[in-house]
This record gives C-alpha cells, structure tokens and sequence, in this order.
C-alpha cells in the first residue's frame, strides 16, 4: 500500500521551519513547567489517597470542595470522573482518624451531603516514602533506556546517529511533558509508562530513517550532498512513515474515546506523543545528521567514511 508514487520532496530546506517550531514547542512547555513549580505528580510519586466516589444526585462540584476544606482537607482535589456522578477525590495523607480513608471520606461526605448516596467505588493509597522510592524508579528507567539505546544505535550504526536519536528522544519527551504542563495533566506511573512507549516507537521510526540514510550513502552518486541522501532517503520512507503512523494513531483515537476515563491520560500522552516521535524522526534526528556531517568533520576523508 502506498500513499505516494515517488515524491521528492526537500526536507532539508524546512530543517531551520522545523527546529524553530520545535524549540517554541520546547520553550511553552520549560515556562509553564516553572510556572507551575514542576510537573503535577500523582500520588504515585507524593504519596497520598484516591477515591473514586459515585454520589447520586450528583452535587456541584464546588459543594464538594468546600465540604473538604470544611473537613480539614484543604488541598484536596475534585474532578469529574466518566460520568456527572462520579468524581475523583485526590488528597495528600492517609486518614486522620485509625479508620482507613475510604471510610474517613465516606462519612465526611455522608453528614456534609445527607440528601446524596454516597458509594465508594475505589481507593488507592501511597505512602510518602514508597511515593518518592518510585519517582525514583521512574527517573531511572527512563535515563536507563535512553542510555541503552546509545548503545544500541552506536553499535547497530555509528556513534553519531546514536547522539542524534537520543536528542531527538529528548526532544519528544521534553514536547509531551510540557504539554501535560500546559494542560495542567498528572504524572503518573501510566504517564510513565506512555512515555517509554513513546520511547520506544520514536527510535524505531528514527532507526528506519537511519537505515535508509546508510544504505544511500553506499549508493551515493559522484557529487551527491549529503543533505541530498538524507532528502532521498526520507522520501524513500515517507510511505512506511505515513502508513505506520495513521494505523497507530487509529488505535490510540478509539481507545482515548472508548477506552474509558481510566486510561485517557495514557493514550493522550500515546497519542500526541506518536505524532511528535514521527515529526522528531524526520525534523530532529535528520538535521543533526546533516548538521554533525557538514558543520563538525571537516576532514575530508572521514567524511567520505561516513
């Protein structure tokens, strides 16, 4: 199957368009991070309680709140949750009384909301100290993976490309976290895990850029420019780039809208994050190529090696 005959496209010329766009990407995200103090973390990383909490009639949401802050729970937080009648109650701490804090919240709502049916429908709680045990874990397994895949693409090409698909990882990471940012999204172990889910489609498109790229620089024509393979080689991938992207991103669509509350989040993060890995391949991981080959070896021998 094939969207295109033969395209010719210039990339290389849209390469200074793409990096400008891709840095005003990074900036918004990096100030609304400094903004915000951070990105917001789940309790998986602070430590705290869940609840998803079925009232039925459903009470304003600002009824909710002031009934927490009321109740002690200033920092609490209230969003709606799938349906008008359910709700998803975060808050730091356990319970403050011996009684789990299912039962805590449930009776603190019950007498704040006498006229409601108040069901809990789950409840998940993390200690602080596990809380900061697993943002550790997930600091690591991100760093480690990257770290590997230097190796990996060092070893299966040459240590350029590795530097520039680990730039371009970053890239991606650094775009789709600044949006959660911007959208004021948690952090959470899912998010993580979409991450390292992006992380790994992201080097697979980069690696069959890659391999295209190395294959037409043995093929490559007398007086040929670098930057003319690298354009050759994207136009030669660009209907395997297009067809593996619109499948992916099909499947990440219906399940963001028919997977459920529970996993939205996750496919967001797949989803937009999808989109910028493809970008990255193309605008992030090509032009440092392009830039690393033209601009930093100036013998003229170890550029005819490369």
């Amino acid at each position: 199957m094939q969207f295109f005959q033969q395209t010719n496209i210039k990339f290389t010329k849209l390469f200074p368009y793409a990096i400008g766009l891709s840095w005003l990407l990074i900036a918004a995200g990096l100030v609304s991070l400094i903004a915000h103090g951070g990105p917001r973390l789940s309790i998986d990383f602070t430590g705290g309680t869940v609840l998803q909490v079925r009232m039925t009639p459903a009470p304003d949401i600002g009824q909710i709140r002031s009934l927490l802050e009321q109740g002690g729970y200033k920092d609490a937080q209230v969003q709606d949750f799938g349906s008008t009648d359910e709700f998803l109650i975060t808050f730091t701490g356990i319970a403050k009384t011996g009684q789990d804090a299912a039962s805590t919240m449930q009776h603190l709502l019950e007498a704040g909301l006498p006229s409601s049916k108040i069901e809990m429908r789950r409840s998940e709680s993390v200690g602080p100290k596990i809380g900061s045990e697993l943002k550790t874990a997930a600091v690591n397994s991100i760093l480690v993976a990257i770290a590997l895949i230097v190796v990996y693409i060092s070893f299966r090409f040459i240590f350029k490309y590795g530097v520039a698909a680990v730039i371009a990882l970053v890239h991606d990471v650094t775009i789709t976290l600044g949006l959660f940012s911007i959208l004021n999204k948690e952090i959470s172990l899912s998010i993580i895990a979409a991450f390292l889910t992006l992380v790994g489609y992201s080097i697979n498109d980069t690696v069959v850029v890659f391999d295209r790229i190395r294959e037409n620089m043995k093929l490559r024509k007398r007086g040929e420019s670098y930057s003319a393979v690298v354009d050759r080689s994207i136009n030669e991938t660009l209907n395997r780039t297009i067809i593996t992207g619109l499948t992916t991103l099909m499947v990440s669509a219906m399940l963001y809208f028919f997977g459920g509350p529970v996993i939205h989040d996750f496919m967001f993060a797949l989803f937009f994050g999808m989109i910028i890995g493809t970008y990255s391949s193309v605008f992030v991981a090509a032009p440092i190529l392009v830039w690393w080959h033209e601009r930093r070896v100036s013998d003229p021998r170890r550029r005819e090696a490369m």
